[in-house]
């Protein structure tokens, strides 16, 4: 049975095919841009008198075969479906990632590295044998480069017998400026813009918890990033008498410009400039690895539930490996990890696993910053962040999406106090419920203020009502679980849902702790 779409993608629809079927698409990761894809192409198809050609172009292999895998269901879910496994496998071409399928077929997807060399060249050949082109050009941010807008040759030698080109861009993270104006150019207009609040409010995306969890240096690691700091400052100081525009740069502007400071003539303020970036990367690098976060990790993945898929965002293969070790000696068979140095056929493998729920915890080094469904992932720890918003919306992203019985989502963002690193993980956020927590490597505790103060006086409760230490040894462990998450803030009525679907006793009585909370008489409100 067809999927019924959602009204911002019947309205995005209508847009398109009022501005001719040209333009770009920005959606939240997780609303559904491949279905709106998929009956774009359908409805045009059903508008035109002569047979579409569909030409899909995504930056991954993995991309690329989950896109054949979309459209094998759509047209199965047709009513108009060809009939048989055969036609399907045969009106479906992939090229790239190892693949190369013939390219006459009527649906063709390509990775962006095979398709900059040969698409342009055939999608000119089938508009001027009469045949129209559909382009959909999937995460078109990926697009702006030169040699990615070599898949765009053809436009210049278009003639008005050439039979109809129609495009679509699809992405989460539109470019601005000069690089959306260009993309604009090649594709069309931005048409349709629905972002993560608009999602939120229509219940398009799941309901997330947002947690900032703060974590602190070792000792030494703290006397090293001071150190890097104070030689950092110093060589500021010397590039601005250099070069005084840097007083009043941004960030962003400030890094170009010592970056061209670093190729001066003036070999001193050359030397300066090299410097400073060598000492930026070591401090970023030893932000990124504190030890903090793998026991942090650890910690967190311990306390939540077992029957849920648990996503780890890293950005350093070294840790990734570190951790993926220590979670399989906790969690045999049962913790997977995706990276570039894992080679194309073990990460796919990996990640089928994860999805059909061999593996219960993934790590991945950016691979899964982008596009990959995985739908029933409802748990994200971001390891180590990324300052780049884009990453930070695709990783929401990859567990705010709708399946199944999937309730709510969590994304546990871990930062470094007193460092550069950004304290929040949408610092333009407001959509989600926020929680700050604390996590002490030291003693493996989390910090909860509003929560501790709650289970604290719980547990005076019931030690003064002269419950026995085995049960209040019980009814610790439940509350240091319900620490990291925010199950103590339901209402009754959901709390009394979650007790009536316990399968164990262990998760019976955590649910009890939280109702129990619930009924406190001077509990703390957030």
């Amino acid at each position: 049975m067809k999927i019924s779409l959602y009204p911002w993608q019947e309205e995005c629809l209508d847009r398109w095919f009022q501005n001719q079927c040209r333009g770009m698409v920005q959606a939240v990761t997780g609303s559904g841009k491949t279905l709106l894809a998929l009956n774009a192409i359908e409805r045009l198809e059903k508008s035109l008198p002569q047979k579409l050609h569909i030409k899909i172009v995504v930056p991954s292999g993995s991309l690329m075969h989950q896109w054949n895998r979309a459209i094998k269901d759509f047209l199965s879910d047709s009513s108009e479906a060809l009939q048989g496994p055969a036609p399907l496998h045969h009106c479906i071409g992939l090229r790239g990632a190892g693949c190369r399928m013939p390219a006459g077929r009527q649906y063709m997807i390509y990775v962006i590295n095979s398709a900059r060399y040969e698409l342009a060249r055939q999608i000119l050949s089938d508009l001027q044998r009469g045949i129209p082109v559909l382009l959909i050009a999937d995460e078109c941010h990926h697009y702006e480069s030169e040699q990615n807008q070599l898949i765009f040759e053809f436009l210049p030698h278009l003639k008005p017998s050439d039979a109809p080109f129609f495009s679509l861009g699809l992405s989460a993270t539109l470019p601005s400026e000069q690089a959306g104006s260009r993309l604009a150019s090649l594709l069309g207009p931005e048409i349709y813009r629905y972002k993560i609040k608009k999602a939120a409010a229509m219940h398009t995306v799941c309901p997330c918890d947002i947690f900032h969890i703060s974590l602190s240096f070792q000792k030494s690691e703290r006397a090293e990033y001071e150190e890097i700091t104070e030689r950092m400052r110093s060589l500021y100081r010397s590039l601005v008498h250099s070069c005084p525009v840097l007083r009043d740069s941004g960030q962003k502007e400030r890094f170009e410009l010592i970056s061209s400071l670093a190729k001066d003539p003036d070999k001193k303020t050359a030397k300066a400039a090299s410097s400073y970036l060598k000492l930026s990367y070591m401090r970023k690098t030893l932000v990124c690895l504190a030890s903090g976060r793998i026991s942090c990790a650890c910690e967190l993945v311990r306390r939540l539930p077992e029957n849920e898929k648990i996503l780890i965002f890293g950005e350093r293969i070294s840790q990734a490996d570190e951790l993926y070790r220590l979670l399989q000696k906790q969690y045999p068979e049962k913790a997977g990890r995706c990276h570039s140095q894992m080679g194309r056929t073990a990460n796919q493998n990996t990640l089928n696993r994860f999805r059909d729920g061999s593996l219960r915890i993934l790590i991945a080094c950016k691979s899964m910053d982008e596009g990959i469904d995985i739908p029933e992932t409802s748990i994200g720890i971001v390891l180590s962040g990324t300052s780049m918003p884009r990453q930070r919306t695709q990783r929401l992203g990859r567990i705010i999406r709708n399946a199944g019985n999937k309730e709510k989502a969590a994304l546990y963002y871990l930062h470094l106090a007193e460092t550069t690193e950004e304290r929040c993980f949408l610092p333009d956020g407001g959509v989600y419920p926020v929680y700050d927590l604390e996590y002490h490597a030291n003693k493996q505790i989390f910090v909860n203020p509003a929560y501790d103060k709650d289970a604290a006086q719980l547990l005076e409760t019931m030690a003064h009502d002269g419950i026995d230490e085995e049960q209040l040894k019980e009814v610790r462990r439940c509350l240091l679980l319900g620490s990291v998450r925010s199950d103590w803030l339901l209402s009754e009525k959901e709390l009394e849902q979650k007790l009536h679907a316990c399968s164990s006793v262990s998760e019976k009585n955590y649910w009890i702790c939280m109702k129990l909370i619930k009924a406190l008489p001077h509990r703390t409100s957030l």
